[in-house]
C-alpha cells in the first residue's frame, strides 16, 4: 500500500509555517477588547456560538478570523472593524499574505521606512487597569469630564518642564 503524502495548507501563514503576524495582531486586539469588557473566553465564545478553544485560537493567531466572523466579533465587542487593525506596526503589516506571494522585485514600491516601536501601549497592564477603572466610575458625567481633561492634557505642550523648574 502506498502512503499518500498530504501537504498541510500554508494559506495565510508565513513561509516558515508560523501564524501570520497580521492574524496575531488581530487576535491580540480581540483579547484586549474582551479583557477590557471583563469577558472570559468562555463568555465571548458563548456570545459568538463558538467553543472557548476557538476563541483561544483566534486570540493567538493560530486560526484566521474570517470576514463574517470578524463582523460578529466587532458587534459583540462593540467596536468598529478597524479597531482590530489599529496600532499595527508597519513591520507586521508588511508581512500580510500578499507580501509573501509577490515576486521579490515587486515589493520595493510597497516597503515603507522601518520604524521602531517599543511597546504597544494598548497591551500594557497599566492601560488595561486604567480603562477598567474609568468604566467603573459610577458618575458618568464625572467620567466624561475626566475623559475631556485627559484629552485636553494630551494636546497641551508643557515643553517638558516640571513645576520645580519654573
Amino acid at each position: 500500500m502506498i502512503k499518500q503524502l498530504t501537504k498541510k495548507s500554508n494559506r495565510g501563514r508565513t513561509p516558515q509555517g508560523e501564524p501570520n503576524p497580521v492574524d496575531v495582531h488581530v487576535g491580540n486586539r480581540i483579547r484586549l477588547r474582551r479583557t477590557l469588557l471583563g469577558l472570559s473566553q468562555e463568555k465571548l465564545a458563548s456570545m459568538l456560538g463558538l467553543t472557548f478553544q476557538q476563541v483561544q485560537k483566534y486570540e493567538r493567531g493560530m486560526n484566521r478570523v474570517g470576514a463574517s466572523r470578524l463582523w460578529d466579533i466587532s458587534k459583540v465587542l462593540e467596536v468598529p472593524i478597524n479597531f482590530f487593525y489599529e496600532d499595527m506596526d508597519k513591520s507586521v503589516a508588511n508581512q500580510s499574505p500578499r507580501m509573501f506571494s509577490l515576486p521579490e522585485g515587486d515589493i520595493d514600491f510597497l516597503e515603507e521606512e522601518e520604524e521602531i516601536y517599543n511597546d504597544d501601549p494598548m497591551q500594557r497592564q497599566e492601560t488595561i487597569e486604567l480603562v477598567k477603572a474609568y468604566y467603573k466610575i459610577p458618575n458618568r458625567t464625572a467620567a466624561r469630564h475626566l475623559y475631556d481633561l485627559i484629552i485636553s492634557m494630551s494636546k497641551t505642550n508643557y515643553n517638558n518642564q516640571s513645576e520645580d523648574e519654573e
